[in-house]
């Protein structure tokens, strides 16, 4: 096992405590430290078996089986940030809904008085 085998295996054991412990602390909600508990998990059984990515790029069709850590890695990170802009319209719109409902319930109030 090489050295940087081992370093990318003790990071992902160190992102899978770090996660845990945000979440524990509420600092992370859990949905979303679901997803860096399968990175961290990930880079854990990659750094550990570096022969299974060597595998699963063949399997594939990838002649430089680092080109598929890269890939897979981009479109997961682009998944993560359109969940995030999903998260964020959804709240703003729901926002914009809770400051009318607001502003409806003091005119009605002025008008009571």
């Amino acid at each position: 096992m090489n050295e940087y085998h081992m370093i990318t295996g003790i990071l992902g054991v160190g992102l899978a405590f770090t996660i845990f412990y945000l979440i524990r602390r509420d600092h992370l909600y859990l949905g979303d430290g679901l997803f860096w508990i399968t990175v961290a998990i990930a880079a854990l059984i990659f750094g550990f078996s570096p022969t299974l990515i060597d595998k699963l790029a063949r399997g594939v069709g990838i002649a430089y089986p680092p080109t598929l850590l890269l890939i897979v890695s981009i479109a997961a990170l682009l998944i993560k940030v359109l969940h995030a802009d999903i998260l964020s319209a959804r709240m703003r719109r729901d926002i914009r809904r809770l400051n009318q409902k607001i502003s409806m319930s003091k005119i009605d109030i002025a008008e009571e008085n």
